[in-house]
């Protein structure tokens, strides 16, 4: 009996040890896929679109809408964000005039078209207030461009990479780490254009 319940078991071991080899190649060879599950890119043509008109990284915008509506585009914060890129509806009537758009309503921004259009024009402006520096412009989006000018003026935070632990609003702090992690993610996964 003692011999049977010892071979039973040594099968189980045998079988468990095979099944986490089979589940290790398996994740070896899919790893991109299995990692594209997780860290889906919908509205690509979209997001290609309008970071090539503005001239943004389209990473960037991905890793953004992950991390601020993780792409639901009827997305709205409990401070009143809306969409996949979680614009409050001031912005998005300030974007709107500077862009022209005399037709802009706050429910616009649940569009997807739309979300991503202003999204990336507003990260383009950012951009070039703050001279490209990627940590500055996450910083600005989510914390609000006058606070890092407040930030810039008082040397609470210089625009690096290294300095995120610097960034006055933990919430904000919090963000830019997350996005920057995102970006990385996003262009390691679909720089080739894959799917």
């Amino acid at each position: 009996m003692a011999l049977f319940s010892r071979r039973k078991a040594n099968k189980k071991k045998v079988t468990r040890r095979l099944f986490i080899i089979l589940l290790l190649i398996l994740l070896f060879v899919n790893f991109d896929g299995i990692c594209r599950f997780f860290y889906p890119f919908p509205y690509r043509e979209i997001t290609f679109h309008y970071s090539n008109t503005y001239n943004i990284d389209p990473y960037l915008l991905a890793a953004m809408m992950k991390a601020e509506s993780n792409f639901n585009p009827r997305a709205v914060s409990p401070r009143g964000a809306r969409g996949l890129m979680q614009i409050m509806p001031e912005t998005g009537n300030w974007i709107a005039q500077q862009m022209g758009n005399r037709d802009f309503t706050p429910d616009q921004l649940f569009r997807p078209e739309t979300s991503i259009n202003f999204g990336a024009w507003y990260i383009a402006d950012l951009g070039r207030e703050f001279h490209g520096d990627i940590v500055l412009v996450l910083a600005a989006y989510n914390g609000g461009r006058g606070n890092v000018k407040e930030w810039l003026t008082s040397d609470s935070l210089a625009g690096d990479e290294n300095i995120i632990d610097r960034i006055p609003f933990p919430e904000t702090r919090h963000y830019v780490g997350k996005v920057l992690l995102y970006h990385r993610i996003y262009t390691r996964l679909y720089i080739n254009g894959e799917s």
